[in-house]
């Protein structure tokens, strides 16, 4: 990831995180990540290939994993959160990111991939692998400014924008191999 002068957020599907966590290995970005069991295997092998982790979710730890992903991103780290994790809903936007964002001053950048031969899972989150030698491609989208102050529903309306842009930038990355 490239450092900018704004702190940013990169948010992408939980079951999308495998082709992006490999390419950006090793580039000094923290991911948050539950501190359930299954969390802790992931925080192990996330850091194994060069992550730091902030631990905490929706469902455990929240508060905690706020405050520490807001100081990351106040120093300039780039930091990145599975909005539909730890648990799902597949595809729903949870409101932390919206209020980290705000909190840290950071902007929010939509990824995803897709795959010509895509292999997933029949977990909660479609966990998508590929077939060996498979076509890949990586699509980021266009960040997504939070301000820092909101009125009333407005938290709603950004939750809803981010939702909308990784369903349709992941539409757009699936019609890449689509005859």
């Amino acid at each position: 990831m490239v450092k900018r002068k704004k702190p940013f957020i990169v948010v992408l599907w939980h079951g999308k995180m495998l082709l992006p966590m490999y390419i950006h290995r090793s580039q000094n970005i923290s991911v948050m990540v539950s501190e359930h069991r299954d969390g802790e295997m992931i925080a192990r092998s996330v850091h194994r290939i060069g992550y730091t982790t902030v631990r905490g979710s929706s469902t455990r730890g929240g508060s905690k994993a706020v405050r520490q992903m807001v100081r990351q991103l106040k120093n300039g780290d780039t930091c990145v959160i599975l909005p539909d994790g730890p648990k799902g809903p597949r595809h729903k936007v949870k409101m932390g990111v919206v209020m980290i964002a705000q909190l840290a001053g950071a902007d929010i950048i939509p990824l995803t991939f897709s795959a010509a031969k895509p292999i997933s899972l029949k977990s909660w989150d479609r966990f998508t692998f590929w077939w060996p030698f498979s076509k890949l491609c990586m699509v980021y989208g266009k960040p997504i400014r939070i301000p820092r102050r909101m009125e009333e529903g407005q938290m709603e309306e950004y939750r809803r924008l981010i939702e909308n842009s990784l369903n349709n930038l992941q539409k757009e990355a699936d019609g890449l191999f689509q005859a």
